[in-house]
């Protein structure tokens, strides 16, 4: 019984997937065009039928043919892990051409070879260093549990992440917001600073200082702004903000994460 309701779901659901590729698309004017391949550019439905194309063209082949290199995959972002440069050659050019009978094309200029160098592994190599999910990969110093510094190859915010969370902060303009105080700034803003600050602090935190000074150096121009004591002395106004910081940490979520000055 449980193995025909599953072959019958299974039906219905390959014949709303066909339905959903062929179904036209529509322009801004209103036009209807035919397709015949793909998925319509930043449809609503295109990342789901994708994801269910790739886990049957790539994530299921990989399992089956290279099941010594785990992999991560993200839509159509992808990470796999090899024992060795070789292996590493042999999977690249087994996906290139896994991909292309499925009528898919790697990235040339994203699909490369990375070496993860850290204390143990120091030979040397083009590529060091990768991007994904908003994480840059690459070696990183740390410290032991017992105190011993070494390098690892580790993951933290990434320059293209932190480029765009400025340009979101300087587009709030909170410097201009005299009208407001503090606490009104921090209800309006903290919950997508936490946000940014749970994702990209879970790994390797210290990288987010460079991302979040300069969200504390437009509250120290808020506060020029809107206290008259402050106008011309940017350095008094520094030690205000550190001391309503470490007196209220809670108040910002990058605050609280250390973010102080």
């Amino acid at each position: 019984m449980h193995a025909v309701r599953k072959h019958t779901d299974c039906k219905w659901a390959l014949l709303y997937i066909e339905r959903w590729l062929k179904a036209p698309a529509q322009t801004e004017d209103g036009t209807r065009m035919a397709r015949d391949r793909g998925t319509p550019q930043g449809g609503v439905i295109s990342p789901l039928l994708a994801n269910i194309f790739l886990h049957h063209a790539f994530d299921q082949w990989m399992a089956r043919e290279y099941p010594d290199c785990p992999f991560e995959r993200y839509a159509d972002d992808i990470v796999i892990h090899c024992p060795s440069q070789q292996r590493a050659l042999e999977v690249k050019s087994a996906v290139e051409r896994r991909l292309r009978q499925c009528k898919l094309e790697a990235h040339p200029d994203k699909t490369r070879i990375v070496y993860c160098r850290d204390s143990q592994r120091r030979q040397e190599h083009q590529k060091i260093q990768f991007d994904f999910l908003g994480y840059s990969f690459r070696p990183r110093s740390a410290k032991s549990r017992g105190g011993k510094l070494f390098t690892g190859f580790l993951p933290a915010i990434s320059r293209k992440a932190s480029t765009v969370i400025l340009s979101e902060v300087r587009a709030w303009t909170l410097h201009r917001m005299s009208d407001m105080e503090l606490t009104d700034l921090a209800r309006m803003f903290n919950a997508k600073i936490r946000g940014w600050v749970n994702y990209y602090g879970r790994y390797y935190p210290s990288a987010l200082r460079r991302t979040f000074r300069p969200l504390n150096r437009r509250l120290v121009r808020w506060a020029q702004r809107k206290y008259k004591r402050f106008r011309i002395h940017p350095g008094r106004t520094w030690h205000w903000l550190s001391r309503v910081a470490r007196s209220h940490p809670r108040l910002f979520a990058h605050w609280e994460a250390g973010i102080v000055s």
